[in-house]
């Protein structure tokens, strides 16, 4: 993760995090952007390497699974301890000579890597954090290849935030109070965390020049569903219901994170 200035909740909280992502909550999130992206991967070419940078990559998770289909990874993240993670995270997966680690700030960008160097960028879970989520979206913009180049962006929905005040919490005013909020609590760290409306995820790629491609929800029902349901040992129905929601727009709508795929508008076909 990449963080606001004096925003310590991923320096700090990294073997929270790296824990989060074992929970079912965390790993529906991650299997179900994975399976979209998979949809929009660019075909592999005789001996010509694929690329992918993992822009906030916290843990490595989706960065490592790429690398797994054979992709070589660049993970940038400005908290050490995630990086040290996604390190041994790579050496178990046996993937260490397809993946680079770099230690810096998404709002460096530019100054870090050539324009058009990766075929895939991820921006998952990012945005909600740093200070200009617009600068950031258009430096990774920056950095798609071609044609075939594919920016991933996963951010925190507004209207998602709204049903979970109000189906999970009960709390009627919260959820009254988040139809326009800004900002919502993150659970995991405490502090603000940004929320994105369908015009503020239009706003940010028309700001970097990019086309949407396709957008999906993610864990449209998956939180609010009863106790009497297990989430682990239901967790393979809960993934394919999930699924179908999240590629139905009336269902995606509401879900807790919209992922967007996008390509450069000079790029997009």
């Amino acid at each position: 993760m990449t963080l606001t200035s004096g925003d310590k909740r991923f320096q700090n909280g990294a073997q929270d995090y790296a824990a989060y992502l074992e929970t079912p909550e965390g790993r529906l999130r991650t299997d179900l952007a994975f399976a979209n992206l998979r949809d929009f991967l660019p075909s592999p070419q005789a001996n010509i390497p694929l690329h992918a940078l993992d822009v906030g990559c916290g843990t490595g998770a989706a960065a490592l699974l790429l690398a797994g289909l054979g992709f070589h990874v660049t993970l940038l993240d400005s908290s050490q301890a995630m990086l040290d993670i996604a390190k041994r995270s790579a050496e178990q997966a046996g993937v260490t000579n397809r993946v680079t680690l770099r230690n810096d700030d998404a709002l460096r960008l530019t100054n870090l890597f050539d324009a058009a160097s990766f075929d895939i960028v991820l921006c998952h879970d990012i945005l909600e954090y740093v200070e200009d989520p617009t600068s950031v979206l258009r430096q990774a913009a920056r950095a798609l290849r071609d044609t075939s180049a594919i920016l991933s962006i996963v951010v925190r929905n507004q209207a998602g935030e709204v049903f979970k005040a109000a189906i999970q919490a009960g709390d009627l005013a919260v959820a009254a109070a988040d139809l326009s909020a800004e900002w919502g609590h993150e659970s995991l760290y405490g502090g603000r965390v940004r929320l994105f409306t369908a015009t503020d995820r239009q706003d940010l790629l028309d700001a970097a020049s990019l086309t949407l491609v396709a957008e999906r929800g993610i864990r449209v029902v998956a939180d609010y569903l009863p106790a009497n349901v297990s989430r682990t040992a239901e967790y393979a129905r809960i993934l394919e219901l999930e699924s179908k929601l999240g590629s139905r727009p009336e269902y995606a709508a509401v879900a807790r994170y919209t992922h967007c795929l996008a390509r450069s508008r000079e790029n997009a076909a």
